[in-house]
């Protein structure tokens, strides 16, 4: 709810636009409609633009009429038509969803950014709004993945607030962005862990609703009591800058009004503070679907599938508790929430790393090839996510602390077949 004294509203932008992005622009204009006491209704979605063509297959392809059978602008047609036809066809877009194909502008006066674009993309976009957005701004992460080296474990979400000097929480959950789109029901899971400093300050005089081009943030935290606190990402590196309080005459991103900025009849929103097995989840979880997707191409049935399922997420908990165990991981985030171990079911199922080795296995065909062919320009993240997490286990001497994992990195590589996963995850005898 919103608090006494709180008159202005949250203006949300949603930076992506593809198949998952559409989506959750839909769900959150849906509830900025809904909830004109804390968010602003109309939704700027950011747009990278292109040139498309309304598909024949398309309810609105008419040829020869008018202007639909020619190369559009995606966010002029979108604006027109209300509806993203080349990454969520058939599924039409709330018409408070504006497209807008530039990242500035989209961005500029927004007080919730949800980053929902493709990973890669996470170091130029930060780049180019770094300076430019509200510096008490809040960030929520639905970009599935981590970033792995040799010697750290990277959330996106912390990326993300490290690069713009804001705070950022995560969504993920067992969310295929059609079924949602098409308000099939399943539920998700938000991590929002509100800093202790948000609603107690008042706006900035030189920020009236508009962006500080060129401000200087610090991302110490200022304490109520005035003195300065030090944040620390996952990983205990310090962050260099301020963190700016949210002004209290804007409602509180509490746990309930973050909730009712996701929350639909079809799209259950469960709320919780551990944003590393939130992000862990939803990686890992590739991994698995991977070693699922390998086995259903020999034909094993379901009995292989649910003990791929089990070890899996016995792995995902180690992981994160042994990495992250004093950064407040909690097992039950990974074994109660759809980000654990309902993503990990839905992935092992239908998801496309499971599709994807699935195939190279039926097929005979190098998995690479498989997504070259069937996945139209998208990656496989289990792919990558599985080289990462192995150079980062290997270079701590670990790797066989995590037989599943380590298993699918040996597929991959051709050292291994699918055939012999049972005997490498096999406990072995001390």
């Amino acid at each position: 709810m919103a608090t006494l004294g709180a008159h202005k509203k949250h203006k949300v932008t949603v930076v992506g636009s593809g198949n998952w992005g559409s989506t959750i622009a839909k769900v959150i204009a849906e509830n900025t409609t809904a909830n004109p006491d804390l968010f602003e209704e109309e939704v700027q979605m950011w747009v990278y633009e292109e040139e498309v063509k309304i598909p024949k297959k398309s309810r609105h392809f008419h040829p020869g009429v008018g202007s639909l059978d020619v190369p559009h602008k995606l966010s002029a047609l979108i604006n027109e038509i209300h509806e993203n036809v080349k990454y969520l066809p058939d599924i039409s877009l709330p018409h408070n969803v504006v497209a807008n194909p530039s990242l500035e502008d989209s961005v500029k006066d927004a007080t919730i950014l949800i980053f929902n674009m493709p990973h890669q993309f996470i170091p130029n976009i930060a780049k180019q709004i770094k300076g430019k957005i509200i510096p008490y701004a809040r960030g929520i992460s639905c970009i599935k993945g981590i970033e792995v080296s040799e010697k750290r474990v990277r959330l996106f979400s912390e990326m993300l607030g490290e690069e713009l000097g804001i705070y950022c929480g995560a969504l993920s959950g067992a969310n295929v962005a059609t079924g949602v789109a098409m308000e099939r029901w399943c539920g998700t899971t938000v991590a929002y862990d509100p800093p202790p400093v948000d609603s107690r300050q008042p706006t900035p005089e030189q920020t009236p609703g508009h962006s500080p081009h060129g401000s200087t943030i610090d991302l110490t935290m200022t304490a109520v009591d005035g003195t300065a606190k030090t944040l620390k990402s996952v990983n205990g590196t310090k962050y260099s800058k301020r963190l700016q309080p949210l002004p209290n005459d804007y409602p509180p991103l509490s746990h309930e009004n973050v909730k009712k900025l996701f929350h639909r009849p079809y799209f259950h929103v469960s709320m919780v503070s551990d944003v590393v097995a939130v992000s862990l989840g939803g990686a890992l979880k590739n991994i698995v679907a991977l070693a699922a997707g390998f086995l259903s191409g020999l034909g094993w049935d379901s009995n292989s599938l649910a003990e791929v399922i089990r070890i899996g997420l016995k792995e995902e908990v180690k992981f994160g508790l042994m990495f992250f165990g004093d950064k407040g991981v909690k097992a039950q985030t990974f074994l109660e929430e759809s980000c654990g171990v309902a993503d990990i079911i839905t992935s092992c199922i239908g998801g496309r790393n499971f599709r994807c080795a699935k195939i190279s296995v039926e097929k005979n065909m190098p998995i690479d090839e498989v997504e070259r062919i069937e996945l139209n320009g998208q990656k496989l993240q289990g792919t990558s996510t599985a080289y990462e997490v192995q150079k980062f286990l290997t270079s701590r001497n670990q790797g066989s602390e995590f037989p599943l994992f380590t298993a699918v990195y040996g597929i991959l590589e051709g050292k291994y077949k699918p055939d012999q996963i049972p005997e490498l995850v096999e406990p072995k005898d001390p």
